[in-house]
Formats: structure tokens, sequence, C-alpha cells
């Protein structure tokens, strides 16, 4: 993807997560001279004059942390329309969405192409001989995933979230003490898969619901959380608007809910919202590779009616119901019926944790978890 949007754009921004390997895959697969703004002596270079080191190197140019020097933004779009048709001159990397998508929109729009860098997805983690329980219990986070030990997992994303939370919410001007940051945090992780309540989550903290909103948007700016958005139709029904929040990593969520066993997860009342998150999260990042343009909703009438995600491509409409079990029932699929006799969505899908995939019902099917995330990653899933 990466490489596609190389041969299109003069500029190609990378973002995503701190630690999920943004660094590592400019390092390993793009050629050019490397600089990280966080580093003292690479930041010098840009600081004087940014203009003449943008212009002193004949190569590729990639820029780690680029949010950290945005007067660096006009002087790149200059550059690059001096000699539009050279495509892949510049990478931008950055982990903190708000600030390079308001920077990029005003200086850069047209000349960059975007592409968000997950944590690794399940099939990447299964290169590595990570298998799906593991996944889901300690998150996508390479350095993460990749321990053996329970110590030292639980030792990491304690690290991860301090380094959030005492350094980076800072940067922004947060109010709030450290302290109460992680509650947030906490509270929003016993919230997750949960209609959002932004006014019990003020209370609670002793703050505004405006200034809760404005902190939840630094911490999806940041790839903490994902505020998923009801999908409105006009079908005669009362539709809920309030959305739904969670915790995008679910080893971070699962941290800072005290789990760390696969038996605790397995025995937690969070279980199924935890699979769900996990689930939306896997599917979103594989239709986001598959299907540029893609919107992402879940569906829930007052009545209690609910899809817990729909993929809207603009002409189809696909919905998804996860189940955390071996098996599935009837009842398991009679919302997505519903929804597609309403016509809110063409095909279903019933996600759970057995091995068997069959159709249940016209446009209905029961699809393994493995089996979906690797037809939605190929463009499969939807399409009739």
């Amino acid at each position: 993807m990466v490489k596609d949007l190389a041969t299109q754009f003069p500029a190609v921004l990378i973002l995503g997560a701190r630690q999920c390997g943004k660094t590592t895959l400019a390092k390993a697969f793009l050629k050019g001279e490397y600089f990280d703004l966080e580093k003292p002596s690479d930041l010098q270079v840009f600081l004087g004059d940014p203009e003449f080191a943008l212009r002193r190197f004949g190569g590729p140019v990639i820029i780690d942390e680029a949010q950290t020097l945005p007067e660096i933004f006009p002087i790149l779009r200059a550059v690059i329309d001096e000699r539009r048709g050279g495509k892949g001159r510049f990478f931008l990397l950055g982990s903190v969405n708000p600030a390079l998508i308001k920077q990029i929109s005003e200086s850069l729009a047209g000349r960059v192409g975007v592409l968000e860098l997950s944590p690794f997805l399940l099939a990447e983690a299964k290169g590595l001989g990570v298998d799906l329980a593991t996944h889901w219990l300690r998150g996508g986070f390479p350095d993460a995933c990749s321990e053996k030990s329970e110590a030292k997992w639980q030792r990491w994303e304690e690290n991860y979230v301090r380094m959030f939370t005492e350094r980076d919410l800072l940067r922004h001007g947060v109010k709030l003490s450290h302290i109460q940051t992680r509650r947030l945090l906490t509270m929003l992780a016993h919230q997750h898969g949960h209609l959002m309540n932004a006014s019990e989550l003020g209370r609670s903290l002793g703050i505004t619901y405006h200034t809760v909103d404005a902190y939840l948007d630094l911490l999806e700016g940041h790839y903490l959380c994902r505020r998923l958005i009801p999908y409105y139709a006009n079908v005669g029904k009362r539709l809920v608007k309030s959305p739904k929040v969670y915790i995008r990593d679910s080893g971070v969520l699962h941290y800072l809910l005290g789990i760390s066993k696969e038996r605790q997860l397995l025995e937690s009342p969070y279980r199924g919202n935890s699979w769900e998150g996990y689930m939306v999260e896997q599917i979103i990042a594989m239709e986001q590779l598959a299907h540029a343009g893609s919107q992402f909703f879940f569906y829930r009438t007052h009545a209690g009616s609910e899809i817990d995600l729909l993929i809207d491509r603009g002409r189809k409409r696909t919905g998804f119901e996860f189940k955390c079990a071996l098996s599935v029932e009837r009842k398991d699929w009679t919302n997505l019926k519903s929804a597609v006799s309403d016509g809110i969505i063409e095909r279903g899908y019933v996600v759970y944790l057995g091995e068997r995939s069959y159709t249940a019902a016209d446009d209905i099917e029961v699809v393994s978890a493995e089996k979906i995330i690797e037809g939605v990653g190929k463009g499969l899933v939807g399409n009739p």
C-alpha cells in the first residue's frame, strides 16, 4: 500500500499509534534519508533553514514525528509544486492525527496520500507464531504481542500507558492530572463496546461533558480509542444517536481491566464486549486496505435491534454480528435478517469462534473469525 501511494502522490503520510511499527516499516522498506524530529540532532537539520534542508537531498526524504515541526508543511508544499510530477519524494510519519491532518489539509491537500498503520493484525501476528487467542489477549503492538512472559507484557503495557498519560497528552495542554487521565482511560475500558455517556464520565471526573468530548478527540487522535457512530436510515424507527466507544488495542484494554491471563478473559464479564471490539478493529483495518472510502457504523433501534458493525461502501452495505462463542443459534442472526428486509444492509455475517462456515438464511452467513478477516482483506466479503 505504501509503495502504491508513492507511485501516485509526491508525499505519503503514514499515521498510527506510537509503537505500532511506523519507524520499523520506514527503515526496513523505504529507501531515502531518514530523520527523527524527536531526536535533537535530526531536528537541528531543519530548524535553521527547512527549505534548504528539503532541497539538499536528491533522493526520498523520510521524516518521522513530522508533527513536531509544523512550519515545515507550507515549505514542503512549495518544494513539491516545483516538480509535481515527482512521485514518492517525501514520506512523513506521525502519531498525532488531529495535528497532522489539520496541517496537511491547510498545506498539502491533493499532494499527499494517507495510510493509517495499525498495530499487528491477526494475519501478521500468525506469521510470528502468535495464535488468535494470544493476539486477542495481548493485542497487536509488536513488542507486547511478542512477549513470552506475562510479567513483561504487563510491564510493557504499564509503561505505554504511563508514557501516554504523563508525556504525550501534556503536550496538548491537557489540564487533567495524569492520575485523572488514567482514571478516564480505565472508565472508558469499562464502557468498551457500550454507548458512550460523556455526562456520566464528566460527573465522575468532576469536569463537563464538553471537556470529556475534547479529551476523547485527543484519545482518538492518538489512536487509543474509537468512537463508532450510529447509522441513520429513514426506516420509520427510532434510532440510537449516541456513539459506541472502544479501546482500540485489545492488549491495552485488557491491561486497563486487570486481565492478563487467557482464563481471566474467558471468565470475565467483559469477554463479549472485548471480542466485539477486537473484531471491529480487525475488520475495519482490513477493509481500509481492500476498499478506499468505506465508512463504518453500528446500527441500533430504541427497541433493541442492533448490528455490531455496518460497512458502507456507498452503494452496498454489509452488517456484522459478533458472537464470542463456539456455536450460534437462529436468534443470533435475527437482527441481521430484519436489517436485510428493511433495506439497511444487503448482506449479513455472524462471526464466531467456531470453525464451520455456512449459509444461515438468504443473504446471511455464519463465518469463523479467521475466515471473515481473511475474506475482508481480499475484498470478498459483502459481494454477492
